[in-house]
């Protein structure tokens, strides 16, 4: 059967890629000329990746690390030492560690937050334990309803110290979904601690040993194509057809370059676009549906990613870092953690900007201003004196609406991979998958899609479609 998938990110790759394996026939069609949407990289005149984001793998992505054990290429993942590492602003140039120690979780966890020193004291550290503890036994449901509230909100109700807010969960409320603790949504936190404290190596981070691009995408398409799917780069999708029963009967594809439009005909049809393009190009009588409708629920958050190349080493640090600023969220200099981005002699960081709302509409010059001001602070050494580091160039990413805002009362606008349409599904982080809006959820919204379709349009004699299961903790622990 013809699976028709629009859009060549993680999540319309991995729901092709499963397709495959469940004996269909997908065809992926991408309306840009490079893969991986979210994930996608490009290189510069001088042979230099920059990137859409600075992409971290953790251990408690389950379905991301099945994936490449799957292609055969889980060898790509650059783990890291088990640490979280945060700056720390009023001690300019100064780490501070949460290192955890190899035992079982969620120990290793507890015992990483028991013996830092530096930025928390024993009685918030028993406050934040204790205001955790619903989360850790009630489980799933407990962390699905505190989705009325932001985490900001969810810390008060729990006693816990606001200076633990900005300490810890500023930066990482801002790495894991770009805006703030009074922004976010508590069940998207509590979802992620609860991951790390549930999974001995879920913490873990690991960074891919090149473009993700070429090291994770081409792979998926290369299986793809081996089993007779087809991945097609140029073909936007200008507006979805319909029969007189409402269902789906094309994808009209917009020509390029004074070619005309192309009517594609499948199956069975899928959309694996960001949510804000697809209610711009849902067809009118869907519109009315409470299906759909809930999608002007949900919108794209505003995202910058950074890539500054300076004439020195300015941290020989092999990890992603928390920086701690109002500006930037989380970087690492890709010179130390990247095998492909090596350089012994200079350094290449790479940054996000968030919140980037104020910023997205600010010219290149003036980002990557305000950010070697903020570099100056997280690295007094190399930027004072006679001879400060100098910038080589840059890249500066602009996407203006990325992953779902996780703002609080978001859950119940997720959508289901099954719509109402009989021969339409949707893919993508945005959808109902308990995982946040992430590399992990794009995988996941992937396999869970497939998986519907295959049940729904079983094909006789083919394999069964790989179970939703966590791979051997071995992928992260002995890397």
């Amino acid at each position: 059967m013809r699976v028709a998938i629009a859009g060549a990110g993680l999540a319309g790759l991995s729901c092709a890629k499963y397709l495959t394996d469940a004996g269909h026939t997908p065809i992926v069609l991408e309306s840009r000329d490079v893969l991986g949407g979210l994930v996608a990289a490009w290189k510069d005149s001088d042979g230099d990746w920059y990137e859409t984001g600075l992409h971290a793998f953790f251990g408690a992505y389950p379905n991301m690390l099945q994936l490449l054990k799957e292609l055969g290429i889980e060898d790509r993942l650059q783990w890291k030492q088990h640490t979280l590492i945060f700056n720390q602003p009023d001690k300019p140039g100064t780490l501070s560690r949460f290192d955890v120690p190899d035992i079982p979780s969620p120990f290793n966890v507890i015992a990483s937050i028991l013996r830092n020193k530096d930025m928390l004291t024993w009685e918030q550290k028993i406050r934040f334990a204790i205001g955790l503890l619903p989360a850790v036994v009630r489980g799933q449901k407990y962390v699905e309803d505190m989705d009325k509230y932001s985490f900001l909100e969810w810390l008060k109700r729990q006693g816990v110290d606001e200076r633990v807010t900005s300490d810890v969960f500023i930066a990482a409320c801002k790495a894991l979904t770009f805006i703030n603790p009074d922004e976010v949504s508590a069940t998207i936190l509590l979802t992620a601690l609860n991951r790390f404290l549930q999974e001995r190596y879920g913490s873990k981070i690991a960074f891919l040993d090149g473009s993700p691009t070429e090291r994770l995408c081409r792979p998926i398409v290369d299986y793809i194509t081996e089993r007779c799917g087809e991945v097609r780069l140029n073909a936007p999708l200008k507006e979805i057809l319909l029969n007189t029963d409402g269902t789906v009967k094309g994808y009209l594809i917009r020509g390029l370059n004074g070619a005309e439009d192309e009517v594609f005909t499948a199956d069975v049809y899928v959309s694996a676009i960001s949510v804000d393009p697809l209610k711009v190009i849902l067809p009118k009588p869907w519109k009315q549906m409470e299906f759909f409708k809930k999608l002007e629920g949900l919108e794209g958050v505003p995202v910058i990613n950074l890539h500054l190349w300076f004439d020195r080493k300015l941290t020989e640090i092999d990890h992603l870092l928390f920086s701690r600023s109002p500006l930037l969220s989380v970087y690492a200099d890709m010179s130390n953690t990247c095998r492909e981005y090596a350089n012994p002699n200079r350094s290449m960081l790479e940054l996000v900007l968030a919140p980037a709302k104020d910023w997205i509409a600010k010219s290149d010059e003036e980002i990557v201003a305000a950010t070697i001001a903020e570099l100056e602070k997280l690295f007094p050494d190399h930027f004072g004196g006679d001879n400060p580091a100098t910038l080589l160039k840059s890249h500066v990413v602009k996407t203006p609406r990325s992953v779902y805002k996780a703002t609080p009362g978001r859950q119940q606008y997720r959508p289901a991979q099954v719509t109402p349409i009989a021969n339409f599904y949707l893919a993508g982080s945005y959808t109902m998958q308990r995982y946040l809006g992430s590399m992990e959820g794009a995988v996941l919204s992937g396999k869970l899609t497939a998986q519907a379709i295959s049940e729904a349009f079983p094909v006789a004699n083919s394999s069964n479609l790989q179970t939703l299961t966590r791979p051997p903790a071995t992928n992260a622990a002995t890397a």
